[in-house]
């Protein structure tokens, strides 16, 4: 009987952040564009998220997240990506055929760092899987990873395929998890639990309409500005400080998707401006993290078909001087992301008996008043 409870009991954890607020829930507003109507990135019409959140014992800590960019064969029906490597300590598979012909072709998925080959591997399964790829004799799945070996038995590699395709299949649109789930449960960020965050941006029709969503995996560090406003420092908790000296090393993965008909060069513009976040935040891009952004675009008329008898390609594509709304967009809709991991994150603790307490909000929101960035009458109930 406790056998058959297990599945319920992991997961408790997602069930119980359920009801956590999220930046905006505060009132704090980052950037000017209005938000689309989930403030997910599966605003972007067509993506779809899942997440599998792997909890074991007192010292499991880790997960997979799955990021669909359309619910069709992705192999069959490829859409222009680009990667931007912000620093490259780190293990971004599948990159550099990304790089090469600028389109993506599986699923992305984010895990822990030395889960990275059997995500690989199951990415492969999936594809070859799928009605119409029986001929498939080559792909490329791209995988993300940060490192979350403090909280978690990363050496156990407790992450398998199953897990990989579970999270591939169980991906939906509409309002996604964030803080310590999938591939956020073991992160940490600042100094603080880090997590799974993300956010959207929504253009005004006059300038296209276009949206622009993100999903963050934070696992990095530095010294946390919120709305600029030196948090970290006020809290007295920040890189090279008496109270957290923690290493600022650890990576954060960034997702960006959007519905505007980009090409790959385009995207890879789109990609260093969401990059700008991780300053604005306060990152520092250290020696030891692996800060990587993929981008890429849903729409129809922007696929790359996998096979086609003409021998052209007449895809439609955005002009460069419409780029600068969807530029601002991409880092708006990072920065909140990364703000929503922290802010729904909660205090684990894990391997060794490791504990890493969430952001104190308590003390956040009245650093926030202080700077009149929130209100008590803005806040949500």
């Amino acid at each position: 009987m406790k056998r058959n409870l297990l599945p319920f009991l992991l997961l408790i954890p997602i069930l119980l952040l359920a009801g956590t607020k999220r930046a905006a829930d505060y009132g704090l507003k980052i950037g000017v564009l209005p938000p689309g109507p989930l403030n997910a990135i599966t605003d972007v019409k067509g993506v779809k998220v899942g997440h599998v959140t792997i909890i074991k014992g007192d010292s499991v800590r880790t997960g997979v997240t799955a990021i669909l960019p359309h619910g069709g064969n992705i192999f069959q029906e490829k859409v222009p990506a680009a990667v931007y490597v912000g620093n490259g300590f780190g293990k971004l598979t599948g990159s550099t055929q990304v790089e090469e012909l600028g389109n993506l072709e599986t699923p992305i998925i984010l895990t822990n760092t030395l889960s990275v080959p059997v995500a690989a591997g199951a990415l492969i399964d999936y594809t070859l899987g799928l009605p119409g790829n029986e001929a498939v004799r080559s792909v490329n799945p791209l995988v993300g990873e940060t490192n979350d070996g403090w909280l978690n038995d990363i050496r156990g590699r407790h992450v398998t395929k199953q897990h990989v395709l579970q999270a591939i299949h169980s991906a939906k649109s509409g309002r996604v998890e964030e803080g310590c789930v999938g591939a956020g449960t073991g992160t940490v960020c600042f100094g603080f639990k880090g997590g799974i965050g993300t956010a959207s941006r929504k253009l005004p029709e006059s300038i296209g309409g276009w949206t622009v969503g993100v999903l963050v995996q934070s696992n990095f560090g530095g010294v946390l500005q919120i709305a600029g406003a030196p948090v970290g420092r006020e809290l007295g908790a920040f890189y090279l400080s008496d109270r957290l000296n923690s290493t600022p090393d650890g990576s954060c993965m960034i997702v960006v998707a959007t519905d505007a008909p980009l090409s790959a060069r385009n995207l890879k513009r789109l990609a260093k401006r969401a990059l700008f976040s991780l300053a604005r935040i306060g990152g520092i891009g250290s020696n030891g993290s692996g800060d990587y952004v993929i981008a890429f675009s849903t729409a129809k008329e922007a696929r790359v078909p996998y096979r086609q008898k003409d021998a052209f390609q007449q895809n439609k594509r955005l002009r460069n001087e419409r780029m600068s709304p969807l530029f601002l967009a991409a880092i708006e809709a990072t920065e909140e992301a990364i703000l929503n991991s922290l802010f729904t994150a909660t205090t684990t603790r894990g391997f060794m008996g490791r504990e890493v307490e969430a952001l104190p909000m308590d003390k956040v929101l009245n650093i926030l008043k202080q700077h009149r960035l929130i209100n008590e009458r803005r806040e949500a109930p």
